[in-house]
């Protein structure tokens, strides 16, 4: 279980300049295998949660909890992908999958296992002695996830992982993570700022809103998992997504 509990962030100020607010007394609660989009506008503090979740930041009140103890930094139980995918360029396809298991000292052999293993799982078997430059966005982004999930965390945290992909291959790693998250049934927090992709991955949808972020409602996402065939037509698909556009285009600009 993530509880997140009263939490507070401001970015500090440089020389005479005031503390910018970034979040503002935002309150959720995650269960244990849940999928939940945090979704919001840009720039609205959405990368900044998820930082808070990993322990690469602080909250400046509040609490950050998993399992009742507090996050004080980063940990095995959370994995993370960015969107940027931040692989080691010079490093092969099978190294970058098995990085975090060696710096936990895993034997080589065990984690070479288990990282053609996760390839084979993400579509890339064949690809463990490319390196990065050799590989398209989305495959790029498909070892991005194999590494996270590599270290075998109880939680991922995913901050736009595919924002920058074209709809195509966007449309084939949701497919790939809505069947993996289905066999392994993970935590996970899915950053987004798109309202299709929130609805067809999410159990539930945290909207935040412009900066400060505070959570300004909760959506629960009325679909089955598997998701059904011809998802984008289903009512249930059409309404959510229209409630979110409303709700969305009618929030204030964010604070300066």
């Amino acid at each position: 279980m993530i509880s997140i509990r009263g939490c507070h962030y401001r970015f500090r100020g440089e020389g005479d300049r005031a503390a910018v607010p970034v979040l503002d007394d935002v309150n959720i609660e995650v269960a244990d295998g849940e999928f939940l989009c945090v979704l919001g506008p840009s720039g609205c503090g959405k990368t900044t949660l998820l930082r808070l979740l990993a322990g690469l930041a602080t909250p400046t009140a509040g609490d950050v909890l998993i399992d009742g103890t507090p996050v004080t930094g980063p940990g095995p139980d959370r994995g993370m992908v960015f969107q940027d995918h931040a692989l080691l360029p010079w490093a092969d396809v099978l190294t970058n999958v098995a990085f975090g298991l060696a710096l936990r000292n895993v034997p080589r052999d065990e984690r070479e296992e288990r990282a053609r293993r996760l390839l084979d799982a993400v579509g890339l078997s064949g690809c463990a002695s490319y390196h990065p430059r050799q590989l398209s966005g989305g495959m790029q982004q498909r070892v991005g996830l194999a590494r996270a999930l590599a270290i075998e965390p109880a939680i991922l945290l995913m901050d736009e992982p595919f924002g920058s992909l074209d709809a195509q291959t966007r449309r084939a790693l949701q497919e790939d993570l809505m069947r993996l998250h289905l066999a392994e049934r993970k935590t996970v927090v899915f950053v987004t700022h798109s309202v299709d992709e929130a609805v067809r991955l999410g159990d539930r949808i945290v909207l935040l809103s412009p900066r400060p972020a505070r959570v300004e409602a909760v959506f629960d996402v009325p679909l089955s998992r598997p998701r059904p065939p011809g998802l984008d037509s289903l009512p249930a698909f059409v309404e959510l997504k229209r409630d979110l556009w409303i709700r969305l285009k009618s929030q204030p600009r964010a604070t300066p």
